[in-house]
């Protein structure tokens, strides 16, 4: 196994763009050698949603910095978020960010997985 890499600036992770935003990925297993978790900042783009989505193989906790989100989880009632708030979604459960507030909403996303997997609806 790779020896891990400790530190990472946002400005060397791994970016992945999308037409909802970005997500950058700070640690996971394939990026950083992470052996239990996947870190990353991602973005909601002002009135952009990400898709719905599931994680099969772990939880998934984000914390938002700013903006404001609309974050749909399964069945139950949709939860607004502000800064400073904190979700955890359990594994395998539907969910997705709509962001509602005009700037864009940053967040920090950690995974009980270094190997986080998604599969979209």
């Amino acid at each position: 196994m790779a020896e891990m890499k400790r530190v990472v600036h946002a400005s060397e992770g791994e970016k992945h763009s999308f037409d909802w935003g970005s997500i950058t990925w700070l640690h996971s297993g394939a990026f950083s050698g992470s052996e239990e978790l996947t870190v990353g900042e991602v973005v909601i783009r002002a009135g952009c949603s990400n898709p719905m989505h599931i994680h099969a193989n772990c939880e998934e906790a984000l914390y938002l910095l700013e903006g404001e989100l609309e974050h749909t989880c399964g069945d139950e009632p949709d939860y607004r978020l502000k800064p400073g708030s904190a979700i955890v979604v359990p594994r395998g459960v539907r969910h997705n960010a709509r962001c509602i507030s005009d700037r864009d909403a940053r967040m920090i996303v950690a995974y009980s997985s270094p190997a986080r997997e998604m599969q979209g609806e």
